[in-house]
């Protein structure tokens, strides 16, 4: 019998190697499944081409029936939680005969972090300081999973400390983060960016690092690479399919801002999801900035 094929689902970026490393590891994962006949493709859900809905086609084109869906996203934000599920649903309408099975995102994970480490090993400093950098939301719950992998990424090494920042929606902000690792008497810092792949965001940080390191030029402060097209990454990838089949899901609804009232947040529960209009995709009705 004939695997389910996978479908990665990614945001999208305006940024081309940001397109061309998703492209890399699609190409990585499906070296990976293709042992097993698993056939892999994937697409975003706005932004940049190819788009969710050409990956569908192209999968169900050769069979119909279950496919499982990876969301290709570091925690349990808005994308993962909604504008993925919502775009699932809306290509299962256009598809009848598909079903998805969906994985979930990919962090917090032992791999992410040892790819944190190494990628902050590679700086070359002495026990720096950590700033841990991620997207940011507006979904609590996936700030939280941000700064649980900083303290995952503590444990156990010998950085004498590790903060957390975000690049948008939440605090503290690059500057901020970097200050309070001034204040509590780093001198050596490595800012740590917990991105999958290059992009906009990801540069942002670099160059608000890179702001703060001029004003401070008593610091030494550097700039880690991103997580990236890995073997390690494609085999957490190939772990999330596996465990979706399997129905091991261990989705993490407890603090869920669309499930429980949170402080501030309490409009919400419930609240119904829709997909991400895509410019290309033919049903596409606005523009993007």
């Amino acid at each position: 019998m004939t695997p389910p094929p996978l479908l990665l689902a990614a945001h999208g970026t305006s940024d081309q190697a940001g397109v061309d490393a998703f492209a890399a590891l699609a190409g990585r994962v499906g070296k990976l499944a293709a042992a097993d006949g698993v056939r892999v493709t994937g697409g975003f859900i706005e932004l940049s081409a190819p788009a969710l809905r050409e990956a569908v086609a192209d999968l169900t084109a050769a069979s119909e029936g279950p496919m499982v869906a990876v969301p290709l996203m570091l925690s349990a934000a808005g994308h993962a939680k909604g504008d993925i599920p919502a775009a699932l649903a809306r290509e299962h309408a256009r598809h009848p005969a598909v079903s998805f099975i969906y994985g979930r995102p990919l962090g917090p994970h032992p791999a992410l972090i040892d790819l944190l480490a190494q990628r902050i090993g590679a700086e070359g400093l002495d026990a720096p300081a950590v700033l841990l950098v991620g997207r940011g939301s507006t979904d609590p719950d996936a700030n939280a999973d941000v700064v649980k992998t900083a303290r995952l990424l503590w444990e156990g090494r010998d950085y004498p400390l590790a903060e957390t920042a975000f690049v948008s929606l939440a605090r503290p902000d690059v500057a901020e983060g970097l200050e309070r690792c001034r204040l509590l008497g780093a001198q050596r810092i490595v800012v740590a960016r917990y991105f999958l792949f290059p992009g906009v965001l990801p540069d942002r940080v670099a160059e608000q690092a890179a702001g703060y390191a001029a004003a401070h030029p008593e610091l030494d402060i550097r700039c880690a690479g991103v997580l990236g097209d890995c073997d390690e990454i494609a085999a957490l990838v190939y772990e999330r399919y596996h465990e979706a089949l399997a129905g091991d899901i261990r989705m993490n609804c407890d603090v869920c801002m669309y499930r429980i009232a949170m402080p501030g947040f309490e409009h919400r529960v419930g609240a119904p999801q829709h997909p991400h209009d895509h410019p290309h995709d033919p049903a596409h009705s606005r523009a993007h900035p």
